[in-house]
């Protein structure tokens, strides 16, 4: 038995959603999940799509079962050849289960995908928080939910035997009038603090006041506004199945790769992302 502490409130996490105004940053994913399955030379027939906001991505894969994204997902063993994970990772109690419990639902070769907020998102709102409430309190208060780093995240996937395992971080600056703008957004997103951990009572004016102008000291813009970070975390995977690339075995090369950088006469090209 999983004796962990819980890390979400799903109450308030419902709450949360259902207050849901503002899709953007959905959007902005929903073209990335579009732009990543074009790039698969394949057709899906049989894709779930497992969120908390299912109007949404309902909307975007019209062919798509929609699974909520509970504890225990509503999936049938090997019944889809493509799950989709979209922006509820970082809010899973379970996210190894949840990765696990999509592998278990893909027939041998089907494709797992998933988007989730990683480590760098809203470090500046979480760092002026932070000082704020040490500065106001004395203490600290879970604000933000913890979410992953590229290089832990994408472990995951090896973790829950995924083949051609693949992740990447892509992330978004935003720019807003001021910290009270940006706390007004994330409540819209439906991404308000649903921390099971987190401090019940009302929380002092001074705290949020004392955060604006930090946040306007430390990260604001020339122009008097300021930026906040939103990166997300894509992942890819597929249920291994015989027909896909296997990895050399140790040894198996024909080349060192001394010889294969040597044999490179032109320069290389490096382009930024």
């Amino acid at each position: 038995m999983n004796n962990q502490p819980l890390l979400t409130d799903r109450q308030a996490l419902a709450r949360n959603r259902a207050r849901m105004t503002a899709t953007f940053m959905l959007e902005t994913v929903a073209d990335e999940f579009h732009e990543r399955l074009n790039e698969v030379n394949r057709t899906f027939t049989d894709a779930a799509v497992v969120s908390g906001n299912p109007e949404f991505w309902g909307d975007q894969f019209p062919n798509a079962a929609q699974v909520a994204d509970h504890d225990t997902l509503d999936l049938e063993p090997q019944s889809r050849d493509l799950v989709i994970h979209a922006m509820a990772l970082h809010w899973a109690n379970d996210p190894v289960g949840q990765i696990i419990q999509s592998h278990r639902a893909l027939r041998p070769d089907g494709l797992f995908l998933a988007a989730l907020f990683g480590g760098q998102t809203l470090h500046e709102l979480r760092t002026v928080l932070a000082e704020a409430e040490s500065r106001v309190t004395g203490g600290l208060s879970p604000r933000i939910a913890p979410m992953g780093e590229i290089r832990d995240v994408g472990a995951l996937l090896q973790r829950c035997n995924l083949a051609l395992p693949v992740a990447d971080a892509v992330p978004f600056t935003v720019s807003y009038q001021d910290a009270w703008a940006l706390m007004r957004d994330l409540r819209a997103m439906g991404e308000a603090n649903a921390l099971n951990a987190r401090h019940r009572a009302p929380t002092r004016r001074e705290v949020f006041e004392t955060a604006a102008d930090l946040y306007q000291q430390h990260f604001g813009t020339e122009n008097g506004r300021i930026t906040a970070t939103f990166e997300v975390i894509f992942l890819a995977g597929w249920a291994p199945d015989e027909s896909q690339q296997k990895p050399l075995r140790p040894g198996s090369a024909k080349f060192s790769l001394a010889e294969a950088l040597n044999a490179a006469k032109g320069p290389v090209n490096q382009s930024d992302n």
